[in-house]
């Protein structure tokens, strides 16, 4: 049964906090149910979380304002659901993580975070017609198989995957940079509404967190640490999206790379992929066919 009080004290700490669990785990270690961690002393609470004697101090008065705060009850009033790193809908695979989130913050379908395989489709936010063409050889089979699309939400490539993937009637899951009380950019409202109406968008940060741009690198953690293979369509040699790939390579998951013109820039990244040991894609049964064979032979 799930423990309320502590699940309560947690959310209230992280609405405080909002810090990977991997930030908590010292004060966790120290009171693993959080039953004295508003009665602990500003020293206390600075050597525990790696806070300065003020951000302390000031930390220690927000929390208790934030425990008489009914923050489960707030959050289901904008139909958002808070995930607990020990709720049984966490995403098991983000353990993995070095850091991993310590709330997950969700709005839409959770059953989404509880299917077999979930595919990150990545690229550039100047993704051009070729990552649209792209995607017509590579959802079909997935979503055919009942895989789970994820992305982030970005403009380009993302927002092509998020909405390719709606219209021949698969799953897609959108990970956010920022709290679900903001949408950026803002030209994607459509496909907000459309992922919260009918899928599902996930945040490490409580709702009312606004967008900063440190976010998004934390957010490409997510994005491969939930999938079990990443793609990626079109990308420059430096950019976010290499440096998911990048975490996905490190963290052994399946990375592919759909090889480009060699006169754009945006094939850049994807061959540099490519030769770091990326996996050519051109059809998207080369993904369902591994990933169906890694799951036999478990």
């Amino acid at each position: 049964m799930i423990n309320q009080t502590f699940h309560h004290r947690l959310l209230a700490l992280h609405y405080v906090l909002p810090v990977p669990l991997n930030r908590l785990k010292p004060l966790l270690q120290v009171d693993p149910d959080l039953a004295t961690c508003e009665y602990m002393t500003t020293h206390q609470l600075s050597r525990l979380l790696k806070l300065s004697h003020q951000r302390a101090q000031k930390f220690k008065e927000s929390y208790r304002k934030a425990l008489e705060t009914p923050l489960i009850q707030a959050y289901k009033t904008h139909n958002i659901t808070p995930l607990p790193y020990d709720h049984p809908n966490y995403p098991k695979q983000l353990n993995t993580l070095y850091d991993p989130p310590a709330v997950l913050y969700a709005k839409g379908r959770l059953d989404y975070l509880l299917m077999n395989y979930h595919v990150a489709v990545i690229g550039s936010r100047d993704a051009t017609e070729y990552s649209q063409q792209i995607m017509s050889y590579i959802l079909p089979p997935l979503v055919k198989h009942d895989m789970v699309i994820v992305s982030g939400l970005a403009k380009g490539a993302d927002a092509m995957a998020h909405q390719f993937t709606h219209d021949i009637g698969g799953k897609t899951i959108g990970i956010l940079g920022h709290g679900h009380f903001h949408q950026y950019p803002q030209e994607n409202s459509y496909l907000y509404d459309i992922m919260e109406k009918h899928h599902l968008t996930l945040s490490e940060y409580p709702p009312y967190v606004s967008i900063q741009k440190w976010y998004f690198p934390m957010r490409n953690r997510i994005i491969s640490g939930l999938s079990h293979a990443v793609v990626v369509t079109e990308a420059k040699e430096k950019s976010g999206t290499v440096s998911t790939l990048q975490h996905a390579l490190d963290n052994g998951k399946d990375v592919y790379c759909v090889p480009g013109p060699i006169t754009s820039m945006l094939s850049l990244g994807p061959h540099q992929s490519l030769l770091e040991g990326a996996k050519p894609l051109w059809h998207g049964y080369q993904i369902v066919e591994e990933l169906l064979a890694m799951k036999l032979n478990k």
